[in-house]
């Protein structure tokens, strides 16, 4: 389960067309639901399955997740910036639980 806000870090401006790199993290156990408790018990499955990043609407990375990521799923990709505007990051968890941030870039 998801204990903290997400974080992710783009810078603040850019140049029309640059390229920038984009950080993200998202506090997650991201149980497989292979692995047992201390009783014997199945830990039931509690991953982040999908990820997105929007610019100004329009999708500019996507992922699908799977079991065997770690906890606390760190990633980064680049993006190119043609123009002023809002990123908007989206990870969806199994159980349905949506967890978003946004970063603002200004292009000079």
């Amino acid at each position: 389960m998801s204990t903290s806000k997400p974080r992710v870090k783009v810078p603040k401006t850019a140049s029309k067309d640059e390229v920038i790199q984009i950080k993200t993290l998202i506090s997650h156990t991201m149980e497989s639901g292979q692995r047992k408790d201390d009783k014997g018990n199945v830990i039931p499955r509690s991953i982040i399955n999908k990820f997105t990043c929007e610019f100004n609407g329009k999708t500019v990375f996507s992922c699908d997740l799977e079991p065997a990521i770690s906890a606390n799923p760190y990633l980064e990709f680049s993006a190119k910036v043609p123009e002023t505007g809002t990123f908007k990051f989206t990870w969806v968890d199994d159980d349905g639980s949506v967890y978003t941030s946004e970063s603002k870039i200004t292009v000079e």
